[in-house]
């Protein structure tokens, strides 16, 4: 109940980003394919590739700020019994870890939201929406012609443009962007799931540059021409 109510309010006001998908009402990952699609042929209709990069956030739900729960919760316009709710709900929780027949003793963890509970999809959306809000701001103000695309702990960067070139520059920063707000939430990119890819209408090898990402310590990303 305390899921659904989330999401209602807090996708009603727009605190949820608009391109979050997966785990929320209405919202699905087949939901990303059709919107990807539907922006691979409408860009070939004007002569454009598009390419996308992508991206996983390691650890995902392991390294959640419990403390950054409550600030969020109060930035999203709910009820301060929600925050204080919350509060409680994520305190005091021990973790066993159990290899062979060994078992750990218990330790005290402030991090971290369980990834099969019905609170952790509406959960790990709120706390990824200030990130995505201010690198939508941060894009818009450096004039970077980039979309993104969210789900759960998964994210796709898409741009649409006759040069590669122009497209790897402008993955390469949002890339810089991402990365660095993650870091202030406490968030790394697995750089080793990082790929790249352009969806263009030739029929033949492109021979398409790489996309260097070793100046932001990321690999460099042999593309995928689809």
């Amino acid at each position: 109940m305390i899921g659904e109510r989330l999401q209602f309010h807090t996708i009603s006001n727009n605190f949820v980003h608009q391109n979050h998908l997966d785990g929320l009402k209405q919202r699905s990952t087949t939901d990303a394919g059709v919107a990807l699609t539907h922006t691979i042929c409408s860009e070939w209709v004007k002569n454009l590739i598009t390419s996308t990069l992508t991206f996983d956030i390691s650890q995902f739900f392991p390294s959640l700020n419990h403390q950054l729960f409550p600030l969020i919760l109060d930035k999203a316009g709910l009820d301060r019994k929600v925050s204080n709710f919350f509060k409680n709900y994520l305190v005091g929780q021990k973790t066993q870890y159990c290899w062979n027949n060994f078992t750990s003793p218990s330790f005290n963890i402030n991090v971290g939201v369980k990834q099969d509970s019905a609170l952790s999809p509406i959960l790990s959306a709120l706390y990824l929406s200030p990130i995505f809000h201010s690198l939508e701001k941060c894009l818009k103000n450096l004039k970077i012609p980039i979309s993104l695309i969210s789900f759960v702990d998964n994210g796709l960067f898409v741009s649409q443009n006759k040069s590669i070139l122009h497209s790897n520059t402008n993955l390469f920063d949002s890339y810089n962007i991402m990365s660095s707000l993650l870091s202030k939430f406490g968030l790394i990119i697995k750089h080793g799931k990082t790929d790249v890819f352009h969806f263009s209408q030739a029929h033949r090898v492109s021979n398409s540059p790489p996309l260097n990402l070793s100046p932001i310590n990321g690999p460099v990303l042999l593309p995928k021409d689809t």
